[in-house]
């Protein structure tokens, strides 16, 4: 599966992963997902949005759910999502290997839009499914090109309407590569997740006046450019010193010329941390120095809070019951999920992490070692038997 995988979507230059939702490599993606989900005789439902689900057993309702995403951040790496679809399904094949037969039903879900890499909302599938964010909120977001979420669904077939299934599931169990050293840290190739950190995607705006860069003085420029770097060092120096994280990863000049200082300036910080109040700490500084700075360029400055999720703390008493058997260590993460969304529904939710010998994620260099990512199957297929109650 994981070789078949593999190419859908790779650059051929970086080596890394533009699989973008509802574009053709998401698209063939989720095609290769039905067909690995057919060929095992998994009864297959897609709601209006594309998000996927492939049932095992009978029944719906009372189900164990497991899966992830299949779509990726801009030039990003193998791992971060289809790891936990491909493992899912393995992990299927494992069980039925055991002779094990379910009491509960086994689900497989790949949500669509997780990284929020087209539209700008992260998890938002697995947000729309829930109801956590409205059709009438996502139906006008735009991606970089200005077309319209509606209307990237409708040139898919697709009409954004939710499905129902989610209505039956009591449990879910997501599986993931870390996205860090902890599992490193501890020699360990399998770990569980405790909580999920707050955090958010601001939009900092900074306003000037275009102006010639050859013959405007520069005590006469009004350059949102030198508002943006100061922003920019001032959100690393404040998230080192308190132990937060702070990122400016995506920036937009205009006009954008060489010979020309720049009238405006989009730049979009994520934030997180280790509580809400330090998250709304953390912007609060960085937008303090920015303001400052603003005020001294003789440009302005507005910042727009584009999604803010705050910290999920995991079923403990669900994840001691996966972990304490394995002794698996439980540990928290930093980056969001599907599962962070579906755990503030309501629905009991756990993840298993898989070792990365580096830590690097978001990057074509992430990676997983073949040997652990079979011990994650395997400690998926064993926490699927622990759930669905079922006999071997």
């Amino acid at each position: 599966m994981w070789r078949d995988l593999l190419p859908l979507g790779r650059s051929a230059s970086s080596g890394g992963y533009f699989r973008q939702p509802w574009t053709a490599p998401e698209r063939e993606a989720r095609a290769w997902f039905v067909e690995q989900a057919e060929a095992r005789g998994l009864a297959v439902e897609r709601d209006g949005l594309g998000n996927l689900v492939a049932w095992w057993g009978t029944g719906r309702t009372d189900a164990v759910l497991t899966g992830s995403h299949l779509d990726s951040v801009l030039d990003g790496g193998a791992y971060d999502g289809p790891l936990g679809v491909v493992s899912a399904l393995a992990a299927v094949d494992v069980l039925r290997g055991r002779g094990f037969e379910p009491r509960r039903p086994v689900a497989v879900g790949a949500f669509v839009e997780e990284e929020g890499s087209r539209f700008g909302l992260a998890c938002l599938g697995s947000r729309l499914l829930t109801g956590a964010t409205s059709w009438e909120t996502a139906r006008v977001l735009r991606d970089r090109e200005g077309l319209a979420l509606e209307d990237a669904l409708a040139d898919e077939g697709l009409d954004g309407s939710r499905g129902t299934w989610l209505d039956g599931v009591a449990t879910f169990v997501e599986l993931h590569v870390e996205q860090g050293r902890d599992l490193v840290d501890r020699d360990e190739a399998v770990g569980v997740a405790s909580a999920i950190w707050p955090h958010g995607r601001y939009r900092f705006d900074f306003a000037g006046e275009a102006n010639h860069a050859g013959t405007t003085r520069m005590e006469d420029r009004r350059d949102p450019m030198l508002s943006y770097a100061m922003t920019a060092l001032a959100a690393n120096k404040q998230a080192r010193v308190s132990g937060q994280r702070a990122t400016f990863g995506r920036v937009d000049v205009r006009p954008n010329g060489t010979n020309a200082v720049p009238s405006h300036v989009t730049a979009w910080l994520d934030a997180r941390a280790e509580s809400s109040t330090a998250l709304e700490q953390l912007l609060a500084d960085v937008e303090r120095q920015a303001q400052e700075r603003a005020g001294r360029d003789g440009t302005s400055l507005t910042v727009t809070a584009e999604s803010v999720s705050p910290e999920v703390a995991f079923d403990p008493a669900l994840a001691a019951r996966i972990a304490e058997p394995h002794r698996w260590p439980v540990i928290p993460t930093m980056a969001g999920h599907d599962a962070g969304v579906l755990s503030a529904a309501g629905v009991p939710t756990a993840m298993l992490f898989v070792r990365n010998p580096t830590g690097v994620s978001h990057s074509p260099d992430e990676h997983a070692e073949t040997a652990d990512c079979l011990a994650g199957v395997t400690a998926l297929a064993d926490t699927l038997a622990l759930l669905s109650g079922g006999e071997q």
